[in-house]
């Protein structure tokens, strides 16, 4: 069984409908896949409804981690918990503030992007960065995920609102869901989460830590599975699947059934 638990549709940021990515999931030897847009459950029904695959329901939650951000998948989540869904509108809302504003920002600094442009290539969805990098590699630049532009704290980055990983944590549980970090130590992300603060979110209820990651090489792949062995964490793969906007596959990497079905237990036994 080859199982994929993060994924994203047009939902969010990625460019894929939620109704195609179970048939692209199958079609890849998938028989597992988590649907994982940002922020939001607004894609479940839609690849529930089209699914022949066995499907997740998740969410990848924008957190804060002392001064930095990270990203939090909720999976097995209950999609109508009233809780889970006011705290995502919150950070949907903001996350269209933001992005506003950071278009502002790039117009400012030169930029020759419009808001109507951005807005389009979001497609109906929250405005996001991937978005933003979309209208400004159209115009020419092509670093826009650089200090120069849209960088966490780059010159036209803008605050957002977000949650505590430990609160986080706690609102995945309450949903009878399970959490896990998602891609720690990414070598395309600004921070680096520490064997202390993974210890400490382990203290908070988290369940498991993606280890198997494209943006994550083999020798950091081997210290972060052997620091999830020490906290009693599970290790998961994954491909973060974003379609067109970044040149990784469906089930590139994955999560063994051992792990899935632990993952699965722990989701139920909070539920």
């Amino acid at each position: 069984m080859t199982i994929d638990l993060h994924a994203h549709s047009t939902a969010s940021d990625g460019t894929t409908p939620p109704s195609e990515l179970p048939r692209l999931a199958a079609e890849a030897g998938l028989a597992v896949l988590a649907l994982t847009d940002h922020d939001t459950l607004a894609g479940l029904a839609e690849a529930s409804a089209a699914a022949d695959i066995e499907l997740v329901p998740g969410v990848e939650i924008s957190c804060r981690l002392d001064d930095a951000e990270v990203h939090l998948l909720g999976l097995f989540v209950d999609p109508g918990h009233a809780a889970l869904g006011a705290e995502l509108e919150l950070i949907r809302t903001d996350r269209d503030r933001r992005g506003v504003r950071m278009v502002e920002r790039c117009r400012e600094l030169g930029a020759p992007i419009t808001l109507e442009q951005v807005r389009a290539i979001a497609g109906g969805a929250p405005l996001g960065r991937p978005h933003i990098a979309a209208a400004l590699a159209a115009a020419g630049i092509t670093d826009a995920f650089t200090p120069e532009w849209i960088a966490d704290g780059g010159r036209a980055d803008v605050p957002k609102h977000v949650l505590a990983t430990a609160a986080a944590i706690g609102l995945v549980r309450a949903a009878g869901g399970v959490a896990v970090l998602a891609h720690p130590r990414s070598v395309k992300r600004r921070a680096s989460v520490s064997d202390t603060q993974l210890a400490t979110l382990a203290e908070a209820g988290l369940a498991g830590i993606e280890v198997d990651h494209p943006e994550q090489p083999p020798e950091v792949r081997a210290q972060l599975r052997a620091v999830a062995a020490s906290l009693g964490l599970l290790a998961t793969g994954s491909s973060d699947f974003h379609g067109d906007r970044k040149p990784v596959r469906l089930g590139e990497c994955t999560t063994s059934p051992e792990v899935y079905a632990a993952l699965r237990e722990s989701a139920v036994s909070v539920s």
